[in-house]
């Protein structure tokens, strides 16, 4: 079947929808797909509830952020951002795209149940990714000692960029460790490495670095132990999952398939890498203009980086649906089943808009109450999280159509990537000379839009997908209700006291459009 057709002639059944769907407020799936329907939403609220429980354990390196701004200052914060967004960026290069591909690998091994296959990619995946990303971390470390000079970077940045580079080879373990069990639609791992196991380990070897004298560089340290230690857990935990299987031989060479993941991945690294890119190009970019652009100082860095650092919590919102999505809809495809595949996109979709609304809604409203808990320097960043959380929200929702098209055309997400990558240079580097930190913010913003579009157009035209806006349109309804009476309490009550309330007002409003949404479509239902 061509790819263009994959989620084309879906049709409306006039037979009552399934449970499911009348709480998602979807239109029903034709009778002879309504059981599998109903057996993969099952699957899907199952892990979407343990991918949840691993995001809001991971949220715990809240604590480590909290340390570092309280007892070393923004500046310090500042630095170590900086490093770790280009760190993070640099180490795609060194996974090599391998933690998406073999969960495509594996859940189509697992669909057709070929558990020594499974066992094999694994074992190649983790070679490949420590192998890649150690020798990648020797040749940046040695390039910008050699270089940094001529780019006029911050001494304290390159210092801290060389030590924090030694963090790769544990983020490649994780990476591809954690992705190995979502593969086999086990998503409990991930609470104990990454939930779990990262937050107290950096935490604990921030105080323990601090304590025995590194100082400024106790982050960067912290952050190589605790990536190191998570990386070990999420490997140990993957191994479990194949110590059944008998110990022979296998008949395919792991070469043939280290060939087969690498020429898969190869297009899905390199998407994957502009995206890291871009998602941290506004804090590198900051970086690269200390002292150039107005109020950009050490200082303006590092609470800009306690603005993504709590926006970013939005995008793991889709943390808690796309590791269960993504074998899901590749083991659908493997088996032909678009038509399916195609509605329960459709079903997340709106899952998701229904919690990423309320939340960009209440860091835009009482974003210096929020700043405040890692001190009052931090509330100058109040304006910027409104801007921030809602580029990182946007991000969060079309992540799901990146999903759909890498298991079928991982090409056309590529072409994506570079298009939006080039859009958030250009702008970065207009807004920035021009408007500081202001200018960082919405030049972030800007690329999600145009990524937005592609990907909708993509879906919309090019997979033949029908029009979603019936989907999408109550949660928008809903939010735009709630900010009337939000919008008011601003307006009449200053300071923190107004912040919190119109929060309140919006998430109480927020919350009884919801609640009457729900009722309705159970009525109907009925």
């Amino acid at each position: 079947m061509d790819h263009r057709d994959a989620f084309a002639g879906i049709k409306e059944s006039r037979k009552p929808a399934s449970s499911m769907e009348i709480t998602l407020g979807v239109s029903p799936l034709p009778a002879d797909a309504t059981a599998r329907v109903d057996e993969t939403g099952v699957e899907l609220k199952r892990g979407a509830f343990l991918n949840t429980i691993g995001m809001l354990a991971s949220n715990f390196r809240g604590i480590f952020t909290f340390l570092v701004a309280r007892l070393l200052g923004p500046a310090a914060l500042g630095i170590f951002s900086v490093a770790w967004s280009t760190t993070d960026t640099i180490s795609k290069i060194g996974v090599l795209g391998l933690d998406n591909a073999i969960i495509t690998f594996i859940a189509r091994s697992e669909a057709v149940g070929d558990r020594l296959r499974s066992r094999r990619l694994f074992r190649v995946a983790v070679v490949l990714g420590i192998v890649q990303s150690a020798v990648t971390a020797v040749i940046v470390i040695t390039a910008i000692r050699l270089f940094s000079h001529r780019l006029h970077l911050q001494p304290e940045m390159v210092s801290a960029l060389a030590v924090l580079l030694c963090a790769m080879p544990g983020v490649a373990l994780y990476r591809i460790s954690t992705s190995v069990s979502r593969g086999m639609k086990v998503m409990q791992h991930d609470i104990y490495s990454r939930g779990v196991t990262e937050p107290i380990a950096t935490t604990l070897a921030f105080l323990f670095a601090l304590v025995i004298g590194f100082g400024k560089f106790a982050p960067e340290v912290a952050a190589i132990l605790g990536t190191a230690t998570s990386g070990v857990v999420a490997l140990a935990l993957a191994s479990k999952l194949f110590r059944r299987i008998p110990a022979h031989r296998d008949a395919v060479p792991r070469l043939s398939e280290a060939r087969r993941l690498i020429g898969y991945s190869a297009s899905i690294s390199v998407y994957q890498f502009i995206n890291a890119f871009i998602s941290g190009l506004d804090l590198i970019m900051l970086g690269y203009f200390v002292g150039h652009a107005p109020g950009v100082t050490l200082a303006t860095v590092g609470v800009y980086s306690a603005v993504v650092g709590t926006a970013n919590g939005l995008r793991k919102v889709n943390q808690a649906f796309n590791p269960i999505f993504a074998p899901v809809v590749a083991g659908m495809t493997a088996t032909g089943d678009h038509e399916r595949a195609a509605h329960t996109y459709s079903n997340l979709a709106q899952w998701m808009l229904w919690i990423l609304l309320p939340l960009v809604a209440v860091m835009a409203l009482a974003g210096g109450a929020i700043l405040s808990i890692y001190g009052a320097a931090f509330r100058q960043g109040a304006a910027w999280l409104g801007i921030v959380a809602l580029a990182s929200a946007l991000n969060a929702f079309v992540a799901l159509g990146e999903t759909v098209i890498m298991v079928q055309r991982p090409r056309l997400n590529l072409l994506h990537s570079a298009i939006t990558c080039t859009v958030a240079v250009a702008g970065l580097l207009w807004l920035i000379p021009r408007f500081g930190v202001t200018g960082a913010a919405f030049g972030i913003l800007l690329p999600y839009i145009v990524q937005g579009i592609l990907r909708y157009a993509t879906l919309r035209w090019v997979f033949r997908w029908k029009d979603s806006w019936s989907d999408i349109r109550p949660p928008l309804i809903a939010t735009g209700i709630a900010l009337v009476p939000a919008l008011v309490c601003r307006a009449f009550l200053g300071g923190i006291v107004g912040q919190v309330t119109s929060a309140a007002a919006f998430l109480a409003v927020f919350g009884v459009q919801w609640l009457r949404h729900h009722t309705h479509l159970k009525r109907q239902g009925a």
